[in-house]
């Protein structure tokens, strides 16, 4: 299983990437019909979304594992 910290450092990269994706997603819907422009916007925005939250949830782990301490790792 991947750290906390990698996860949080691949989850900030997509949303770096993600974010930087919606100038150009207008450039390449903008010839589609407005309902699917509109859908196309919609779905990236909810995305953006989720990935946030999910970045808040992995920030909040690794508060409370530094608060903590590391939590026990399993026996081999």
């Amino acid at each position: 299983m991947l750290s906390v910290d990698i996860r949080i450092a691949r989850l900030q990269d997509t949303l770096r990437h993600l974010e930087e994706d919606v100038p150009l997603l207008a450039m390449r819907v903008r010839d589609l019909p407005a309902e699917r422009q509109t859908s196309a916007t919609q779905f990236a925005a909810s995305l953006i979304g989720r990935v946030r939250i999910e970045l808040e949830k992995l920030l909040q782990e690794r508060t409370v594992f530094s608060e903590d301490g590391d939590p026990c790792e399993p026996a081999d």
